[in-house]
């Protein structure tokens, strides 16, 4: 009986320890991470369109973002992931997308910056081939797919859509898609 658990047990590790990079992307990715991502994009623009210019300074403490900082850190990592991890590089370059992230905090301006960091996803993910998706690269140190890399976008962007969703509830602005 030992045997057989000793032959299970290591199917079953060289199988978990096959690298990320290794794995293709699932069949119809590009179909699911769009609609994914889509679905984020949306609510996050319609609730900086809500928020009152006034707000987006406000935050809940010091030392955490502010309501303008939390958008404009997510359109920040809409343009590092695809330049550093998939060597898409930024239309406007790792310096300009660095600075604005800390500098811009009037509101008009940071809905544009959210909206054309979230154009620039779309382009990434409409250019990318099937074959493209499974190719490897690196991601915070580890070795994964590309396909991987555009999951940790939309993830970033719904860990960041939360936070932004209870700043709003904070300052008793609704989500439009709530109401």
């Amino acid at each position: 009986m030992r045997p057989i658990r000793f032959f299970l047990a290591a199917i079953l590790a060289a199988a978990f320890a096959m690298p990320l990079s290794a794995q293709s992307a699932p069949s119809n990715f590009r179909e699911e991470i769009s609609g994914q991502f889509e679905a984020s994009a949306r609510k996050l623009v319609a609730l900086a369109q809500v928020m009152p210019s006034d707000t987006y300074s406000w935050q809940p403490m010091e030392g955490v973002y502010s309501v303008a900082r939390v958008y404009t850190h997510i359109s920040h990592y809409n343009y590092m992931y695809p330049d550093q991890s998939l060597g898409i590089e930024s239309p406007m370059g790792p310096a300009e997308y660095g600075r604005w992230e800390e500098e811009v905090v009037g509101k008009d301006k940071v809905v544009e910056i959210l909206r054309a960091s979230m154009d620039h996803v779309r382009v990434v993910i409409d250019q990318m081939s099937e074959k493209e998706l499974s190719k490897p690269t690196r991601l915070y140190g580890r070795e994964v797919g590309q396909w991987a890399v555009l999951i940790q976008l939309v993830t970033h962007m719904n860990e960041h859509l939360g936070q932004a969703i209870a700043y709003a509830r904070m300052n008793q602005v609704v989500p439009p898609w709530s109401s």
